[in-house]
């Protein structure tokens, strides 16, 4: 297995990288298994070896399974996609963001296969989903009735901000280098571009596709994780 297609499924209890020496979760709950909750939300081998995932705190010793049937109850109208032709390592940066915003879909596409380590796991509580050109993604879209709105600092391209984005829809990405393709353009309902005021031409496809992200979270999402009941071991509670 290469790290360029990191698709085998791990066990729940697999670590999450969050850099050298770094300690996050909890560890296993204290008194064995007959001191355990009574909860089928929750994973006996997390609760027996310790959760280190990088998940939110609501979510400890939950199963993949139980996280991901929870986030299916509430999230967003949007959908996220980005080409996928040059294996661009960024796209697992995109995924995590993603992830954090809790949107509806992630679409990739083009190259089904694409670099999984700036995910950092978090590929695993989404909904992927693969087109092999961006007339794919357009008749999907179509059939779901969600405009494509591009990001990208093109030409005929409109600031994002202040903008009034559908309630809606999907967000279209390109590649770091090139941008969006010329398929892509003419697959989106509008273009918009996140304003710059410095020497460099245009912004990381990872740090755009966040600001875009936020940009509609701003206008149409509510609440959030804050103040979800969640799960301690007796000493940590």
């Amino acid at each position: 297995m290469s790290g360029d297609d990191d698709t085998a499924p791990a066990r729940p209890g697999d670590l999450t990288e969050v850099g050298e020496g770094a300690v996050v979760g909890v560890g296993p709950w204290p008194g064995g298994p007959e001191a355990w909750p009574d909860d089928p939300r929750l994973d006996p081998q997390l609760l027996a070896e310790g959760d280190r995932r990088n998940v939110a705190d609501h979510y400890r010793y939950w199963s993949v399974e139980a996280i991901v049937a929870d986030l299916d109850t509430r999230r967003h109208r949007l959908h996220v996609a980005i080409e996928n032709f040059g294996h661009d390592f960024n796209i697992g940066s995109v995924v995590r963001t993603a992830n954090a915003f809790a949107v509806a879909g992630v679409h990739i596409v083009g190259r089904r296969r694409w670099n999984r380590r700036g995910a950092m796991v978090t590929d695993r509580y989404l909904h992927l989903h693969h087109h092999p050109d961006a007339t794919a993604l357009a008749a999907w879209a179509q059939e779901a009735g969600l405009p494509i709105i591009g990001v990208d600092n093109v030409p005929g391209s409109v600031p994002i901000e202040h903008r009034a984005l559908p309630a809606a829809a999907v967000m279209l990405f390109g590649q770091e280098s090139g941008g969006l393709s010329e398929a892509a353009l003419a697959a989106a309902r509008e273009v918009v571009h996140i304003t710059q005021y410095g020497s460099t031409r245009s912004l990381n496809v990872g740090a755009a596709a966040a600001i875009a992200m936020h940009a509609w979270m701003v206008q149409h999402a509510e609440g959030g994780s804050a103040g979800r009941t969640s799960y301690a071991p007796p000493d940590r509670a």
